[in-house]
């Protein structure tokens, strides 16, 4: 009988050293690439950016292909909320990419090939990214670039086999119905490893997800949808249960969202240099030129979303009759493609509710932020998608907490990790956020294990 792919999996992630990849030459590895792979971005203004358009009456951004995305405005109305209503700016990209780890079996032991990876809103530079990290307009060759390395693995899967395949959303705060397929396909036909790729096990990524803005928000998404080898547990409620309450929240509330011109924002300033709101908080909508060293193209001019402030993004997390559960929030965002996602506990930038009714700061945030380090048991500052997000960094934590069972609100639940692993196997149950600290879930429980 074959192996469960859980337990192989399982394998991976207890493996912390392979023949393939010493972590101990990571660095090396790593800023040797950095001075061959590089991104530059410049600002600029917006009309100044080569292949897009402000539309004459809306001033919406398009690019002249019809391809990638366009940002527009969004009216947003949400009865009964502590913020009724809004305007802002949202991307609205409709095509789904693929984000895609290929996996391959080393003396009995999966390796995932990872890419040193730049993107032109990352940080620090280079990042590791998934095998194939690629928008529909990318991988069909609409940017006239290169051809994108490795996709035809994902492209037909009929010679391979597929070890995870769902779509999942992203952020539905800046996107608008947003969704990229996450998928971990194994061959066992010899791979050609091209400049700037590398072979490692799950639990030498696991090791570097805590370190500062080494695993990106692709990688991590891609891996919290692989299989887990769960160990008998009873959760707090029953699969069913919990299911009836996402449904039910997504039956009961409501938001409406309304496209409006991007220069029709109410309290936002539109300016030559982009579109910021008045308040000098949330996000501003930037134009920047693009230089690229080892990428499909060399350069190119695109907006971006520049949020202000670093964000705090956490689990609350408990044994109950001894099984780990995490406090799941029922998460409403106008970007969402069904109303509502599980989200992280906590999930905002702390310094925008200096502009926003007491009633609308986050449930546990406070709790979050007094955590003594006897408490937090993960925190690594970890940035968010670089292709359309200038600098997006959050503080991702793993709390120890004693809210009770019943957390006394409606909108908040415990869930155990296999109840997550499962919902993960569908779509739209866990937002980026939620899947994110996911992983790095995984990564305790693995490292714990193989101590």
């Amino acid at each position: 009988m074959a192996e469960p792919t859980a337990a192989r999996i399982a394998r991976s992630a207890a493996a912390l050293e392979s023949p393939l990849t010493d972590l101990a030459g990571f660095d090396d590895w790593f800023a040797e690439h950095g001075r061959s792979i590089r991104t530059t971005a410049e600002r600029i203004p917006l009309a100044a950016m080569e292949n897009w358009y402000q539309t004459p009456v809306t001033g919406d951004l398009r690019h002249r292909s019809g391809k990638f995305f366009t940002v527009h405005g969004l009216r947003v109305h949400s009865p009964g909320s502590a913020v009724p209503w809004w305007d802002q700016p949202i991307i609205d990209q409709p095509e789904v990419g693929i984000l895609g780890i290929l996996v391959k079996e080393f003396d009995g032991v999966p390796h995932f090939l990872m890419q040193a990876k730049a993107e032109p809103g990352n940080p620090g530079g280079l990042q590791l990214s998934p095998t194939v990290q690629a928008t529909r307009s990318n991988y069909t060759g609409v940017h006239r670039g290169k051809p994108v390395p490795y996709v035809d693995y994902f492209r037909d899967t009929s010679r391979h086999r597929v070890v995870a395949d769902v779509r999942q959303s992203e952020q539905g705060a800046w996107f608008y119905r947003k969704r990229n397929r996450n998928m971990v396909v194994e061959t066992t036909g010899e791979v050609e490893v091209l400049e700037g790729f590398r072979w490692f096990t799950l639990g030498q990524l696991h090791l570097l997800l805590s370190r500062h803005d080494i695993v990106n928000m692709d990688a991590r998404t891609v891996m919290s949808c692989l299989p887990h080898a769960s160990r008998p547990e009873g959760s707090l409620h029953r699969t069913t249960d919990v299911l009836s309450w996402i449904n039910g929240a997504r039956s009961l509330t409501t938001i409406d969202t309304e496209r409006i011109a991007l220069r029709g924002l109410d309290e936002w300033r539109h300016t030559d240099m982009g579109h910021s709101h008045e308040s000098g908080g949330f996000f501003d909508v930037i134009g920047v030129s693009v230089t690229a060293r080892g990428r499909e193209v060399g350069g190119w001019h695109q907006p971006m979303i520049e949020p202000h402030g670093t964000g705090v993004i956490a689990f609350l997390v408990r044994e109950i009759d001894g099984v780990p559960h995490a406090l799941l929030h029922a998460r409403t965002e106008p970007g969402y493609a069904d109303v509502v996602e599980l989200a992280p506990t906590v999930q905002c930038v702390p310094e925008n509710y200096a502009w926003l009714p007491p009633a609308a700061r986050p449930r546990h945030l406070d709790e979050v932020l007094a955590a003594g380090p006897d408490r937090i048991l993960f925190d690594t500052v970890l940035s968010e998608e670089g292709g359309r997000f200038f600098h997006a960094r959050n503080r991702y934590l793993i709390v120890d907490s004693d809210v009770p069972e019943d957390p006394g609100h409606p909108d908040f639940r415990w869930l155990s990790m296999d109840q997550l692993t499962r919902l993960l196997r569908h779509s739209h149950y866990l937002n980026v956020q939620a899947r994110s600290l996911v992983a790095c879930m995984r990564s305790l429980e693995a490292t714990r294990d193989s101590a």
